[in-house]
């Protein structure tokens, strides 16, 4: 059996409140300037004030950045990082959702590093960096357990995959609490992305005995609760459920790769900017439908674990289900599919290529069960483009 390879923080609080105990992290990790990290919607929704009353309490310096961009750019990074380099600072803090943690995450790598991080994408190791601290909002990208960032280069307008353990948070705190606020949308597109992550991790051909019981948690989890927390927003028990099942689902992936439609996604996000976990659904039916059979078995376990399917179905009547069952979910949570969310048909169709190359370049449809061509890769784009 070949050995498993498993990267966590060093430091997990899980729990409501536990983004109130960030001064006595910093004090465990011999921090003493680091710099806050968030976008404008957390200054003004008051999460960073509350961040500013504990660390003051405490007479901690520290500096604020709060200008980061949903699907963060070379040059949005490179803003955080020239007010990071001119202060001193001496970690970094990340309060946000993926955005804002990807933005921390490169800082901290490019920190002291030269050159842009085109030079730093996959396959590409950064196994080091300036200590993180994630502070997640959303229940959906598990940016806060995992050794991964996507950034987009400003200049080519590729959507970069950025690993390694320099990008590995050294604490993460996990407050439901702080997902209390969130809409409809970005709460069924986060989760949503957790459902994926947990999915393509169990089916990964980089999955292993660790990662598959966390994996199958995660999503057993978000699809039990993920519609309460849509259509509830301030049920705390399906907030608390999803928000773990979320860093459960960064925890897998990040130790057993996502696959195919991770692949897919992110050209969509970089060409259309559609949002990432919006993307993954879009696709998440029908490349599942596509991979199936080339792991029967292990997808007909996703289904009996998440209660779609029971004993009394085979494999194969169990994966069928599956689809349907999922195709549903996003018919539920009001997905649209390309054509729908309003990308120009000639604009979408003049870019398959492009977007196969990218997705295949990425390398995770290496981990897909079916590894596909470009020319399978582009048939899936067309699939989906009007898929219901």
């Amino acid at each position: 059996m070949k050995t498993a390879n498993i990267n966590l923080p060093r430091i997990l609080k899980v729990g409501g409140g536990a983004s109130h105990e960030l001064p006595e992290v910093l004090a465990a990790l011999d921090l003493h300037n680091p710099l806050l990290v968030t976008d404008p919607f957390m200054a003004n929704c008051g999460y960073l004030e509350r961040l500013r009353v504990d660390l003051e309490a405490k007479e901690i310096l520290y500096g604020v950045f709060k200008d980061c961009i949903p699907d963060p750019t070379t040059d949005s990074v490179s803003s955080a990082l020239s007010q990071f380099r001119d202060n001193d600072h001496d970690g970094v803090i990340a309060l946000g959702g993926g955005s804002s943690l990807d933005t921390a995450k490169a800082v901290a790598v490019l920190a002291f590093r030269d050159g842009p991080m085109r030079n730093y994408k996959v396959p590409y190791q950064i196994d080091t960096g300036l200590p993180i601290i994630a502070i997640p909002t959303t229940a959906g990208t598990g940016s806060e357990a995992t050794r991964v960032a996507v950034i987009t280069d400003t200049e080519t307008n590729e959507k970069m995959l950025c690993m390694g353990l320099g990008l590995m948070p050294v604490a993460a705190l996990v407050d439901f609490e702080l997902t209390m606020t969130m809409p409809y949308r970005l709460t069924a597109d986060t989760g949503l992305d957790s459902l994926c992550h947990a999915l393509e991790a169990y089916v990964s051909r980089k999955s292993n005995p660790f990662t598959d019981s966390i994996a199958l948690t995660a999503m057993r989890t978000i699809y039990k609760n993920i519609r309460t927390a849509c259509e509830e927003p301030d049920n705390r028990s399906a907030r608390e459920a999803m928000m773990l099942a979320a860093t459960q689902g960064g925890i897998a992936f990040s130790n057993a790769s996502v696959t195919l439609i991770h692949g897919m996604s992110r050209p969509l996000g970089a060409m259309f900017h559609v949002p990432h976990g919006l993307s993954n659904a879009m696709l998440l039916p029908a490349v599942t439908a596509w991979s199936v059979n080339e792991s029967l078995d292990r997808y007909a376990n996703c289904a009996r674990v998440m209660g779609i399917s029971d004993n009394s179905q085979d494999d194969k009547q169990a994966v069928d289900t599956l689809v349907a069952k999922l195709e549903g979910l996003n018919r539920d949570l009001s997905v649209p599919n390309p054509a729908a969310y309003g990308i120009k048909e000639s604009k979408w169709f003049d870019s398959l290529e492009i977007m196969a190359e990218q997705a295949l370049a990425s390398g995770s449809p290496a981990n897909n069960p079916k590894i596909p061509t470009s020319a399978e890769i582009i048939g899936l784009y067309e699939q989906v483009w009007t898929a219901q």
